[in-house]
C-alpha cells in the first residue's frame, strides 16, 4: 500500500484536498480529526496538555477550550514544542493503526492528511508528498475571512510552522490554491492519475 503524505500550511486549503480526495474514494487519515479525538473530555492527552497549559483551559463539562490553547501554545517555540511533545506520539500511534486497517482492508493508496508532515520529517516516510500551496498574505486573509481568528494570531501561527520553501522542497507534487476552488479540481484529477500510476 502507498502512503501518500498530504500537508501544507494552516490556511492552504489542504482538508478542502482531502475532501475531494475522499470523495475520488481515497482513505484519508487525518492527524487533526485524530488530534480532536485524543483530547476528548477524560482523555489522559487532555489531562496531560493542561497540566502543561493550566487547569483553567478545561470547562465544566471537562471539554477543552481549543482556542485559548492555541493561543498558549503557538505563543512561542517552546510552548508549540511543549504541546507536540504531548500530543503527537499519541497521534503518531493513531494514525499507524488506521494505516494498517487500510492496509488490510486492501487499500492501494492512503492519504495522510498532516499539516506538520515536513516539520516533523514524516515526509521521509511518505511514497509520495504533496503540498498544497498558498502565498501567506493570502492564507492571513483566509483564516481572517473564514476562521474568525485576528491577523497577528494568523500570522503567529503560520510562522510555527516550517517555513514554505522547506515545505517545497520536500513536495513530490505542488498543488497551486491561490486561486479560485474550480481551479482545483483539475489539479486533484491529476494526482488521482499519478497516483494511480505508482
Amino acid at each position: 500500500m502507498k502512503k501518500v503524505g498530504l500537508t501544507g500550511g494552516i490556511g492552504s486549503g489542504k482538508s478542502t484536498v482531502a475532501g475531494m480526495l475522499a470523495r475520488r474514494g481515497f482513505v484519508v487519515v487525518d492527524a487533526d480529526e485524530i488530534a480532536r479525538g485524543i483530547m476528548e473530555p477524560g482523555s489522559p492527552v487532555l489531562d496531560e496538555v493542561a497540566r502543561a497549559f493550566g487547569a483553567d483551559l478545561i470547562d465544566a463539562d471537562g471539554a477543552l477550550n481549543r482556542r485559548e490553547l492555541a493561543r498558549r501554545a503557538f505563543a512561542s517555540d517552546a510552548a508549540t514544542a511543549r504541546l507536540n511533545a504531548i500530543t503527537h506520539p499519541a497521534i503518531r500511534a493513531e494514525s499507524e493503526r488506521r494505516f494498517a486497517a487500510a492496509e488490510a482492508a486492501g487499500e492501494r493508496a492512503v492519504m495522510y492528511d498532516m499539516p506538520l508532515l515536513v516539520d516533523l520529517g514524516l515526509d521521509k516516510a511518505m511514497d509520495l508528498t504533496v503540498v498544497v500551496d498558498v502565498d501567506v498574505d493570502e492564507r492571513v486573509r483566509r483564516l481572517v475571512d473564514t476562521r474568525g481568528l485576528d491577523e497577528a494570531d494568523a500570522r503567529a501561527r503560520i510562522a510555527q510552522q516550517v517555513d514554505d520553501a522547506a515545505r517545497l522542497a520536500a513536495a513530490d507534487v505542488v498543488i497551486d490554491n491561490n486561486g479560485p476552488l474550480e481551479a482545483l479540481a483539475p489539479q486533484v484529477d491529476a494526482l488521482v492519475r499519478h497516483i494511480n500510476g505508482l
